[in-house]
């Protein structure tokens, strides 16, 4: 697939790079995804630089709490895995990259152990305790310290990339850190290959300000795009800039209108905003069940797998259930698991809980659906390489196509595993030349919105591209988007003014054409499929969808949208 972008000239607002650096690969995130490929690539002997946008542990992967799934389990098999997988794709994942997912993964979680997470296991024996949650039907989810898989997952690979960050021995590479920097574009030569970065580091040490850091590779492992809506389960740096930026240097991105909806997050009011507490999956892979107000079970006669149903039906489930009654959130019941098992089963979840009022062990939890995960993000091939020569894309901000109209549950660390390791031998593999100088074309430059635009397109996407959409409400969201877009590009055109240059306004500004392309999707796919939900279009129609939407930004800064068949994904 790589080296058919078309190269756009399209950057952000920003001064002119006025430091640089040289590496082999720059890595774009700090999450289980770029890590591994760092670690990876160091070792083969690359010079790496790593660039996080906040601190090394700050990335989306530390959050997750239910674990990681691969076919560990006895009885289970790469098979099974790859079935459930497909079911809860709902017919739109690329059954290849699937069976690579799963046939490679249950290895790479052995070499995530051999890297020195410790996952939990039983008393005496010393195998991993697996869990379920929904769309699988065995217990393949390994996790560490009860609900916290994230967190053991992250520090166990930044441990490794600590020590790796001094000289090894002859013919091995070595890993740079830049903590606290917002990469802003993409470099390229004179042939359009990948030459590096650029990026602004906020206020730490030497390099402050716009730099620039030369690679033949960069590779986004940026992470999601949550924060796009008013209510999310993902930390505030993830404003969706690793799909901005590769759609600003021409590639293409990918079903973006799948944006799955964590069903279960604590509800804290109709008005609370920003990062919201997730309960894990695993509470309910654990025994507790949905309940209304009235104590009642709904999902039973909804799904044959009941609260562990792939979670776009879950959503939907909980979604049906406070329409009917006029409510604005459901309740986890897991009150039957008594004191002890909250605190060592899930002692995060206990600690979030109570923090906000609820105690589980003795109530039931309020809770809602919110934005989670992004099923699609930059289109790759299996080895990770996007539609520019040079640059890759891997994790949440990445299409690999495995995740289909849904994510199956606990599959999103797999992937990122597996398809960093695959990036890895990539890079490592072709002995490619140097790129040549960076060349900087005469900008055709997005305006830059206000740092208050942000929560302007936050409450456009919530209202009109939230778990429930309609031609109406995503018309009206692309009306309102497109009105804010063209304000500061008129003002841009005609005054030459822009805001100011700034991590917020370069956030709000990715944030709005990532806003843009998701509801061009969600506009121009006239279906219910996985977490897309029309409620104008209620069926899912495979004769006329059972394709992907592909999205690339023009260099006359206008959105081009093309479908492809699955099988040519």
């Amino acid at each position: 697939m790589s080296g058919t972008g078309t190269a756009t000239g399209i950057t952000l607002h920003a001064a002119a790079p006025g430091w640089s650096l040289d590496a082999d690969v720059v890595v774009v995130g700090s999450g289980v995804a770029g890590l591994t490929v760092a670690l990876r690539c160091a070792a083969a002997g690359e010079r790496v630089t790593v660039v996080t946008k906040a601190r090394l542990d700050d990335g989306s992967t530390r959050w997750a709490q239910g674990g990681i799934a691969a076919a560990l389990g006895e009885g289970d098999t790469p098979e099974q895995h790859q079935a459930d997988t497909l079911v809860a794709g709902a017919g739109l994942c690329d059954e290849e990259a699937v069976r690579i997912l799963v046939t490679e993964g249950p290895d790479a979680v052995r070499r995530l152990i051999a890297t020195g997470a410790q996952f939990d296991t039983a008393p005496g024996t010393g195998e991993i305790l697996l869990t379920r949650e929904g769309g699988h039907h065995r217990r393949r989810i390994a996790h560490a310290g009860g609900d916290a898989t994230g967190a053991e997952i992250s520090r166990a690979l930044i441990d490794a990339v600590r020590a790796a960050g001094v000289p090894h021995a002859e013919g091995q590479g070595r890993i740079e850190f830049i903590e606290n920097a917002l990469v802003l574009d993409l470099l390229t030569d004179a042939a359009g290959r990948t030459a590096g970065v650029t990026l602004h580091v906020m206020g730490e040490g030497q390099r402050d300000g716009v730099g620039a850091v030369r690679a033949k590779a960069v590779v986004l492992a940026t992470g999601g795009m949550g924060q796009v809506f008013s209510a999310t389960t993902n930390p505030a740096v993830s404003t969706g800039d690793g799909v901005a930026l590769a759609l600003r240097a021409g590639a293409e991105v990918s079903d973006l209108e799948f944006v799955q909806f964590h069903p279960t997050v604590l509800f804290l009011g109709p008005d609370a905003e920003g990062q919201q507490p997730l309960v894990s999956e695993a509470v309910r892979g654990e025994g507790a069940y949905l309940v209304d107000a009235n104590g009642v079970r709904f999902m039973q006669d909804q799904h044959e797998l009941a609260e562990l149903a792939p979670r776009d039906i879950v959503a939907k489930g909980i979604m049906r259930r406070m329409r009917e009654q006029g409510t604005e959130h459901m309740y986890l019941d897991g009150r039957h698991f008594g004191a002890e098992k909250w605190e060592n089963r899930f002692p995060t979840i206990l600690a979030a809980c109570r923090s906000n009022g609820v105690d589980p062990v003795t109530e039931t939890i309020p809770v809602a659906p919110a934005a989670h995960y992004a099923s699609g993000g930059v289109r790759t091939d299996l080895r990770g390489r996007t539609t520019v020569p040079g640059l890759y894309a891997c994790g949440e901000v990445a299409c690999t196509g495995v995740h289909g109209a849904n994510r199956l549950a606990s599959n999103s660390l797999l992937e990122g595993l597996v398809f960093a390791e695959r990036i890895a031998g990539d890079i490592t593999a072709h002995a490619e030349a140097a790129p040549g100088e960076p060349v900087i074309p005469d900008p055709s430059r997005l305006p830059l919105l206000s740092y208050e635009t942000r929560y302007e397109i936050q409450r456009i996407m919530t209202r009109g591209a939230g778990v429930l959409r309609s031609a109406d409400s995503l018309t009206q969201a692309a009306t309102d988007l497109e009105r804010i877009h063209d304000h500061a590009a008129e003002e841009l055109e005609r005054d030459g003014k822009t805001a100011e240059p700034c991590v917020e306004t370069w956030e709000a500004s990715n944030l709005s054409l990532v806003a843009r392309v998701l509801v061009a999707a969600a506009l121009r796919r006239e279906e219910t499929r996985g977490c897309h939900w029309r409620e104008d279009r209620p069926d899912r129609d495979d004769a006329a969808w059972r394709r992907h939407l592909v999205v690339r930004l023009t260099p006359e800064r206008t959105l081009a949208v093309h479908t492809t068949e699955t099988e040519q994904f």
